[in-house]
């Protein structure tokens, strides 16, 4: 008998461990499941149970909530082999955290209701530094009777919940946003490193641009911090690359040129392909920086 106070939560990486550590703190009953066993182990030690398995998750919790990382992933864990759709029953809540594809969550939302259950759309905006703080933005598509019954589950995470509109605009709207924000970087990126190339001041050109028109929340976010080289991975390469990937993929399907997308896309490619997958979005300044052969950094920048 699944426990309506229970939720089942699928995904501990860098924005899962946030959400469930805040769930925990709010009072919440957690069963976790994570491939990797020392995110599992974070999780227990706050106070989550491990689960044995989906099938065992599905069947004690009345809300399953995942955050991983691809469409694929969260394909797998609800409509493969071993995916928890056969396990649903009317009255649950699935929860997909998850930064996919408009084609994904249609096919995902048409499985799980016609075994009776709710699916809710909810990708969500910020970093992992938001998610332990307890302050990401959930982006909802669906009706409001669903979000209203889920609210209290997202305020224990959410420093806002926009209800973006009928199932399907959230994904829509965090693709573009996604997109519009890793543009940005690669556009800021490829700046720097001609800056750097042609000698110029970087404590000017960090400090002129973010003073003007091309300054930007992703330019608050991560400007200051490629030119000190710090690369840590709170949103990757890897995870900008799949975004970008996904919203060029939507733009074709809708019938519009791509010209734009696709370069960013290419440029995020190339610098995976030359291993920077699993640094922070900013490393893709780094095949500028190998064909240049001068680093974009401030001048007390450690190596």
């Amino acid at each position: 008998m699944a426990d309506e106070g229970r939720i089942g939560f699928v995904g501990l990486g860098g924005m899962g461990r946030g959400l469930v550590k805040n769930l925990l703190k709010h009072g919440r009953q957690v069963s976790v499941l994570d491939r990797n066993p020392e995110a599992v182990a974070i999780a227990t030690s706050l106070g989550a149970v491990e689960a044995a398995s989906l099938a065992a998750l599905a069947e004690q919790c009345q809300i399953l909530a995942f955050c991983v990382s691809t469409a694929e992933d969260i394909e797998g864990l609800i409509l493969g082999p071993h995916g928890v759709l056969a396990k649903l029953r009317p009255g649950q809540v699935v929860i997909d955290h998850t930064t996919t594809n408009p084609e994904t969550v249609e096919r995902l939302a048409a499985a799980v209701e016609k075994q009776g259950a709710a699916y809710a759309e909810a990708p969500m905006t910020r970093t992992p530094k938001h998610a332990d703080a307890g302050q990401v933005n959930v982006l909802y598509g669906g009706t409001e009777e669903l979000l209203e019954r889920l609210r209290p589950v997202f305020a224990c995470y959410a420093e806002n919940v926009f209800h973006v509109g009928p199932q399907g605009h959230a994904i829509r709207l965090k693709l573009i946003h996604n997109y519009i924000a890793f543009a940005n970087v690669a556009a800021f990126c490829e700046g720097f490193a001609l800056a750097a190339r042609e000698g110029l001041d970087m404590t000017k050109v960090i400090g002129i641009i973010s003073a003007a028109g091309g300054k930007s929340g992703m330019m608050d976010l991560y400007g200051r911090a490629t030119l000190e080289r710090d690369f840590t991975p709170w949103m990757s390469l890897a995870n900008a690359q799949k975004d970008v990937k996904y919203y060029a993929h939507w733009l074709e399907q809708a019938g519009l040129p791509g010209f734009m997308a696709e370069a960013v896309h290419q440029t995020y490619a190339m610098a995976s392909i030359m291993g920077h997958a699993d640094e922070g979005c900013t490393a893709v300044i780094k095949p500028y920086e190998k064909l240049t052969g001068v680093e974009a950094k401030l001048p007390d920048a450690q190596d």
